[in-house]
């Protein structure tokens, strides 16, 4: 067993980064704000559509601070000026870009919320980011499956040691 470093509580362990978790949630919680816009445009049950796609703007909104605090301590790790630099910049940008067209789009649509009705601004902003999520979502894909950020390669770890919420030596050390 391997000793605990304070870096595991913004970083996560060796194997088990907290930040692709939390992205997760985040891109969820703005997927479904966005259908909820959609659908409310649509008219199909467009009030409470328009009032789960305001709140879950919000929602998203506060786990995003979580999320892009994580991929912070994450990027701050990577040595400037590489290739996987570049695509973490990128990605950063592209995911910061992305929290302010929902911030944008939820302070310009909380009249659209309290009137049931999502408003066509707000309605842009919202499709406009969530496209900027997904060009986000796709480098940071690229982030782990092509330049292998944080990615340990373990093929015989034991699977009860390879989900383990305490690292071992053996994590430690691949990840290094």
């Amino acid at each position: 067993m391997a000793d605990f470093k304070p870096s595991y509580l913004i970083k996560g362990l060796p194997g088990h980064p907290l930040h692709p978790p939390l992205t997760d949630a985040t891109i969820g919680i703005y997927t479904f704000a966005t259908i909820s816009a959609v659908l409310s445009k649509l008219g199909l049950a467009d009030h409470a559509f328009a009032q789960a796609w305001w709140l879950a703007l919000v929602v998203g909104l506060v786990t995003t601070a979580l999320t892009a605090l994580t991929g912070f301590a994450d990027w701050l790790s990577i040595t400037r000026g590489t290739e996987l630099w570049k695509t973490a910049t990128a990605h950063m940008i592209a995911m910061l870009s992305a929290t302010v067209f929902f911030l944008i789009a939820a302070l310009a649509g909380h009249d659209g919320y309290t009137d049931r009705a999502v408003t066509t601004g707000a309605f842009i902003l919202t499709l406009v980011g969530f496209i900027t999520l997904s060009a986000g979502g796709w480098l940071g894909g690229a982030i782990t499956y092509v330049h292998g950020m944080r990615v340990l390669s373990l093929p015989e770890e034991p699977a009860a040691r390879a989900a383990s919420p305490v690292p071992h030596a053996e994590e430690v050390e691949a990840e290094s």
